[in-house]
């Protein structure tokens, strides 16, 4: 087993790339790290070597010998030495730039404004502990608002029709921190109906994070 994956549970980076994982039928390594134990344990050193920014997930390939950060670019390693009847990019550079678009519309504006050393910062800069889910909140919308609007021309059984891409694979988890934060998902139709119906697959399903061994 040759692939190794360092994650936590709920992290929805880390959730990407269990999808990737499981879309591709790869068996791998799974190594915890708790972000709250401990101090979290992405701060440990051993772990910092991998990662110095102390970030969720790690991918090691001891066949390549060499470790990935980062869950967009693990996805695009993993498609292209991978290959497979799912391609996670279109095959043409005009399509693979709207899947990788789209996917960078939550991995870089709406995700990374809402995840956990964010949220513990905030009360640094004089925001109250009832606030954070709030802001959470506040900035999940304003990125689903204009994501549901994206995919009026784009989207069929998924995202890009009705073939599986990364937009799918980076869209199931930032649904699953929306429900955490309270957010009200009868204001985006598409998106539901695209996450429901990635989640009648089992590669979605078993990347969970309640299905997860750290799963708290």
């Amino acid at each position: 087993m040759s692939l190794h994956l360092l994650g936590y549970w709920r992290s929805s980076a880390t959730y990407r790339v269990r999808i990737a994982l499981n879309l591709k039928q790869l068996e791998y390594k799974y190594s915890p790290i708790h972000l709250v134990n401990n101090g979290g344990e992405q701060n440990a050193e051993d772990y910092r070597r991998r990662n110095p920014a102390g970030l969720v997930p790690c991918l090691i390939d001891d066949d390549e010998d060499f470790t990935l950060n980062q869950s967009m670019s693990i996805i695009e390693f993993l498609d292209e030495k991978y290959p497979s009847d799912i391609h996670f990019l279109p095959k043409h550079a005009l399509e693979r730039a709207r899947v990788r678009g789209l996917a960078q519309d939550i991995a870089c504006d709406v995700q990374p404004l809402a995840n956990l050393r964010v949220l513990q910062s905030l009360e640094s800069f004089g925001c109250s502990p009832d606030s954070k889910p709030r802001w959470a909140k506040h900035w999940i919308e304003k990125g689903f608002s204009a994501l549901e609007k994206r995919l009026q021309t784009r989207a069929g059984k998924f995202c890009f029709g009705f073939d599986l891409t990364m937009a799918d694979i980076v869209l199931v988890p930032q649904v699953y921190n929306a429900e955490r934060f309270g957010v009200d998902m009868t204001q985006y139709p598409l998106i539901g109906k695209i996450h429901k119906n990635c989640n009648r697959i089992e590669a979605f399903q078993r990347a969970h994070p309640d299905n997860q061994p750290d799963a708290q």
